[in-house]
């Protein structure tokens, strides 16, 4: 079971953070260990690998954050990603800006991207969008109440949008894909 999880499990810790993510891995296989006779049904077995994986990096952060960095609502609602690419035009002949915007992101422009972020915004992001958990399996997991679990996921697309935008300036992926 946990031979086939761990690719899962690493890319899962990958995008959760930059801070060694096989170290996440390990703890989370450990203490899998220590409980596996909690488990009940073998089918389970990969939901409840990512379960221990996130609360072991719920712990981490705990351990790391004792204060977080916050965002006012008022400069999170300021940036539209929209209202910046119809004003700036990168791509001066396109039909379909936005998505010609998101192709030029890669994988690894992505990950950039989301490792920028502050952790309070990653995690539910990365759990809501990249590994498919509800809002409620989230605030259940992080143990926020699902009110600070919805506002962090609001102001992290909020966040994501405006660090994709200065991501693309900062490494030229506008002055590339205008060149199409």
């Amino acid at each position: 079971m946990a031979t086939q999880a761990i690719p899962g499990l690493y890319a899962l810790a990958r995008r959760l953070t930059d801070q060694s993510p096989e170290d996440l891995v390990q703890e989370c296989l450990l203490r899998a260990y220590r409980a596996y006779g909690e488990l009940a049904d073998d089918a389970a077995g990969p939901a409840w690998l990512r379960r221990i994986l996130v609360n072991a990096f719920r712990d981490r952060l705990r351990k790391e954050m004792r204060s977080v960095e916050e965002v006012s609502v008022e400069d999170v609602d300021e940036f539209s990603l929209y209202r910046t690419l119809a004003e700036e035009d990168p791509f001066p002949y396109s039909d379909t800006l936005h998505l010609d915007f998101l192709r030029a992101f890669g994988r690894e422009d992505v990950r950039a991207v989301l490792l920028r972020l502050p952790v309070r915004y990653r995690a539910p992001l990365v759990l809501r969008y990249m590994e498919g958990f509800s809002t409620k399996e989230i605030a259940r997991l992080l143990d926020e109440p699902l009110g600070t679990v919805l506002a962090q996921l609001h102001r992290g697309r909020k966040r994501f949008e405006r660090e994709l935008w200065d991501y693309a300036n900062e490494s030229g992926l506008l002055a590339k894909g205008a060149g199409r």
